[in-house]
């Protein structure tokens, strides 16, 4: 029998240090858990026989490869330690195993700097929220959660899968929106090369002949000389037009403004709205499912939704929460939520199966966002091919009637 030190927090969140016998590491770990303790730490009082039994790990070499936190590396994260604490790995060992092997430079640093917190006295969710530029507002209150209620391994599983999932939906989409983006950057750069450098090429040769060119030559030889004679003048204006739009709704009123006009849209409205209400839904099942309240997953989820108009609407459905309204009532007031929504929710608030009702919700945006998506890929495709043939076409045929007309002069 070894006798541990360990440190451990009840479901009040206070830290709690005492020593025990115990024939392993494991076994003690076993044990505290079954009282429902959140392990931190456990060593042995020989701290030489502690560091000898971690040698291993801490002699693993750290594998950067980058310095920046992605979501992957945060997908990674979160899923790993949600493995190790469930097979019951003490947290502080588990962040060192962790950052032992984490890809970035900056969130390697990120878990030294939560171990040294933690060993300070700080709860986890406590050092996690010293950095929000990586761990946002819904990573914080769900280990407080988790921590509150003995099952930080569960809820950062449930955490690990909404990123996963999201991960997975971004993917869907911007893999659907790569191949027609080829096609528009091929397209305007064999239009930009036919500009400026095949039409000059013959206008110089048409000059050495004594023909009045047809209206169609002319107009690309004119425009061919417009377009190099301002590209850099265009280029600017472009490059000062992106910046001051993007310095425009970098402001609230502007970003207000923008998402405004991007709602009212013919047909990209709605796919607009389903962007936001899927992040939404995502949002807050996993939050309801966490066991955080509606108050705060309602304030979690208008700070992290990342648009100000659906956020407005979100604080007033909170704010209607707050004095007892019921939550199907509050989103039917709105006018932003479809009627689906609505009814979906007040259900869910009767039979007490939110949480499952705003999953639902979710799957169903998810599915309409993408096939949205594939519909639009489907038909901007062959307009695509259509428009940039076309363009090549009348080029190349507007080039060839001189040639012809000489021909023609010639027999």
């Amino acid at each position: 029998m070894s006798r541990f030190t360990y440190i451990v927090r009840n479901r009040s969140g206070n830290k709690e240090t005492g020593t025990e016998e115990a024939s392993s590491q494991d076994e003690l770990i076993a044990r505290l858990q079954a009282k429902g303790l959140i392990v931190v730490n456990v060593f042995l009082e020989d701290q030489a026989a502690f560091e000898k039994d971690s040698s291993p790990v801490k002699k693993v070499k750290m594998r950067t490869k980058h310095y920046r936190v992605n979501e992957r590396d945060l997908v990674l994260f979160s899923r790993q330690l949600a493995t190790l604490l469930g097979a019951g790995v003490t947290i502080l060992r588990s962040l060192n195993i962790i950052g032992q092997q984490v890809s970035s430079t900056k969130l390697y640093k990120i878990i030294k700097k939560v171990e040294k917190n933690m060993e300070a006295g700080l709860s986890f969710h406590e050092a996690v929220a010293k950095h929000p530029d990586v761990f946002s507002d819904l990573w914080v209150n769900l280990i407080e959660s988790g921590e509150a209620s003995g099952s930080l391994a569960l809820v950062l599983g449930r955490l690990a899968g909404y990123l996963e999932k999201n991960a997975a939906f971004r993917t869907k989409i911007i893999s659907a929106l790569i191949y027609p983006g080829i096609l528009l950057c091929a397209g305007i750069g064999a239009l930009l090369i036919m500009s400026l450098k095949i039409i000059p090429t013959f206008a110089e040769i048409f000059k050495g002949f004594d023909i009045d060119l047809p209206v169609l030559t002319k107009i690309l030889v004119q425009f061919s000389t417009f377009l190099r004679e301002k590209f850099f003048i265009l280029a600017i204006i472009i490059g000062v037009a992106v910046y001051l739009f993007k310095s425009y709704i970098s402001t609230k009123s502007g970003r207000k403004n923008f998402e405004n006009l991007k709602f009212k849209l013919p047909i990209f409205g709605e796919f607009f709205r389903c962007i936001g209400m899927e992040r939404f839904s995502s949002e807050m099942s996993t939050l309801l499912e966490s066991g955080v309240p509606i108050l705060y997953s309602l304030e979690i989820a208008e700070r992290s939704v990342n648009n100000y108009v659906l956020g407005e609407i979100i604080a007033k459905v909170k704010d209607d929460v707050r004095v007892g309204k019921p939550l199907g009532i509050s989103f039917s007031k709105s006018g932003f939520f479809d009627p689906m929504v609505v009814q979906m929710v007040s259900i869910g608030e009767e039979i007490g199966e939110l949480p499952q009702m705003f999953k639902k919700i979710n799957i169903y945006y998810q599915e309409f966002t993408e096939t949205f998506v594939a519909r639009i890929v489907s038909m901007f495709e062959p307009f695509i091919l259509v428009f940039i043939g076309s363009m090549i076409g009348i080029m190349v045929i507007g080039m060839f009637l001189p040639i012809f007309q000489i021909a023609k002069f010639g027999s």
